[in-house]
């Protein structure tokens, strides 16, 4: 949903002003005194720049073709989160597969070999630059499910994921770029990622092979108006308590998607 652009709009019998001249933009909602955030999910269009939010949990980022074209990934947990995931890529015109990362079963007391074959390699070798996704998605309607792996969505190498992977990787390490602040729609693909209710928190997971990144993540969800106490133990992740944080997460993530269950969603 795009913001309304309005002069004045009353509220509880008064007149609301936002902005000045032809910029003017009302983000107050009609006959209340709450505020839809300018930087929730529901007033911005969807945008590649949204898929930040996977890299803020677990999410990955691959360069290819001396930077010129780039991808992203992310492992889940669960099926309903990939299938969520894809569409709300071809949202925002960016095809994306779930498909099962098959890794070899571990023998009882006996740890995998550490040469064992990784088949979690799409197709082996990366496309050529041309393969650039037409924004539909590709997961199948069953994606099957083994013993011993796991689900991963994978876009495929795009250009225009090129500014994100310069920005979120130095070298091979990932870090959080400078001054970067999570709105609405960054937080909304996060939450689809790796966010879950924790009793009465909820807690946005965080990449557990980039520790260096979990703080100052910290950081970016508090200038975002979310504090959030980080977790260490049973997976890193952020948590968010308290009910007028809870129910800002809530305006800024949007509605949940069809398919998302709701216990999982932010509420207030």
């Amino acid at each position: 949903m795009r913001p309304v652009p309005c002069a004045e709009r009353p509220v509880h019998g008064k007149i609301a002003r936002l902005g000045t001249g032809r910029a003017r933009t009302c983000v107050l909602r009609c006959g209340t005194v709450g505020q839809l955030s300018f930087f929730s999910a529901e007033a911005r269009r969807p945008c590649v720049a949204d898929l930040a939010g996977l890299l803020c949990g677990p999410g990955r980022a691959v360069g290819f073709a001396r930077g010129r074209a780039a991808r992203i990934s992310v492992c889940l947990d669960e099926r309903w989160r990939g299938v969520a995931l894809v569409a709300a890529l071809a949202e925002r015109g960016v095809q994306a597969r779930l498909e099962l990362v098959r890794r070899p079963a571990p023998v009882l007391g006996q740890a995998p070999p550490d040469d064992a074959p990784d088949e979690a390699a799409p197709g082996g070798t990366p496309p050529a630059e041309a393969d650039v996704a037409d924004g539909r998605p590709s997961a199948p309607a069953e994606p099957p499910r083994a013993v011993g792996g796991g689900l991963e969505v994978t876009t495929a190498y795009r250009t225009d994921l090129t500014g994100l992977a310069h920005q979120w990787l130095v070298g091979d390490t990932k870090v959080v770029p400078p001054e970067f602040t999570p709105h609405g729609g960054v937080l909304r693909l996060w939450a689809l990622a790796s966010g879950r209710w924790a009793e009465s928190a909820y807690v946005l997971g965080l990449d557990p092979e980039s520790p260096d990144t979990h703080e100052p993540l910290q950081k970016a969800l508090a200038a975002s108006g979310l504090p959030a106490t980080l977790l260490k133990t049973g997976g890193p992740a952020l948590r968010v308590v308290g009910r007028r944080r809870l129910e800002r997460l809530a305006e800024l993530v949007g509605r949940a998607p069809r398919g998302v269950v709701e216990r999982t969603w932010p509420a207030a």
